[in-house]
C-alpha cells in the first residue's frame, strides 16, 4: 500500500510572502514531515502498572504536563494523564511497544496514516503559533509539548530544538489543508520558504 500526504498537492516549495530584501536563511522555514510512526499510549483506568516501570526504545513515558522523552530516534510526549504520543522514524517500534506493554493495561493506537505534521523553523516561528493559538509559547521550551487549537483546529505542538526554533504542529489528517493554510498565511508577514 503506498502511503499519500495529506499535502501532496498543497505543500509548494519557494519563497512566499513578505521575503524580499531578506537573507533566505532568516525568513520562516515550512515543510510537511512525513513517513514517522505515530503511536498513542494510553493506560487503562483501573491498570496498576506505574508508568516509570515502562521503557520503550530506551525512554520512559514523561509524567508531567509539557514534558518529552527523547532519543536520537524517538520521542515521547505527554498528552495527559497516563497518556502519551510517540513519534519515531523506526516503522519496526510499533511490534516492541506491543510486546513491552500489555493489553490489559495499555491501549496502543496506531496514529500514522491519520495525522498531519508541519514543520515550522526560524527565529519567528513562535510568533506564527501565537497568531492562532491561545497558549503563552514563551513558556514552551525545547523538548516541550502541548496540546491546544488553532484557528479552531485541535493540534499537539512539539518543540524540538531552540535557535533557531524548530517546532512541528500535528492535526488530524483531514484537518491539514486548512491548518496548512492557516499557518502559511500567519507567515506571509515574516516571508517564508517553502522547503
Amino acid at each position: 500500500m503506498t502511503t499519500v500526504s495529506s499535502l501532496k498537492n498543497i505543500h509548494k516549495k519557494g519563497l512566499f510572502g513578505d521575503y524580499e530584501g531578506k537573507k533566505e536563511d532568516s525568513l520562516i522555514g515550512i515543510k510537511e514531515i512525513k513517513n514517522l510512526l505515530i503511536v498513542q499510549v494510553a493506560q487503562y483506568k483501573n491498570s496498576s502498572y506505574q508508568a516509570k516501570e515502562i521503557s520503550i526504545d530506551g525512554l520512559s513515558l514523561p509524567e508531567e504536563a509539557l514534558k518529552i522523552s527523547c532519543n536520537d530516534g524517538t520521542r515521547i510526549l505527554w498528552c495527559g494523564p497516563k497518556n502519551w504520543l510517540l513519534i519515531s522514524r523506526n516503522k519496526d517500534l510499533l511490534k516492541n511497544i506491543k510486546k513491552i506493554v500489555s493489553e490489559k493495561d495499555f491501549a496502543v493506537t496506531d496514529l500514522s496514516h491519520s495525522r498531519t505534521i508541519i514543520e515550522i523553523e526560524g527565529e519567528n516561528s513562535k510568533e506564527i503559533l501565537k497568531k492562532g493559538c491561545p497558549f503563552n509559547f514563551n513558556e514552551l521550551k525545547k523538548d516541550n509539548s502541548v496540546n491546544s487549537v488553532f484557528n479552531g483546529i485541535a493540534i499537539t505542538v512539539d518543540m524540538i530544538e531552540e535557535n533557531p526554533n524548530i517546532i512541528r504542529v500535528f492535526a488530524l489528517r483531514s484537518f491539514g489543508e486548512s491548518l496548512y493554510h492557516s499557518i502559511t498565511d500567519a507567515c506571509l508577514e515574516f516571508g517564508y520558504r517553502g522547503i
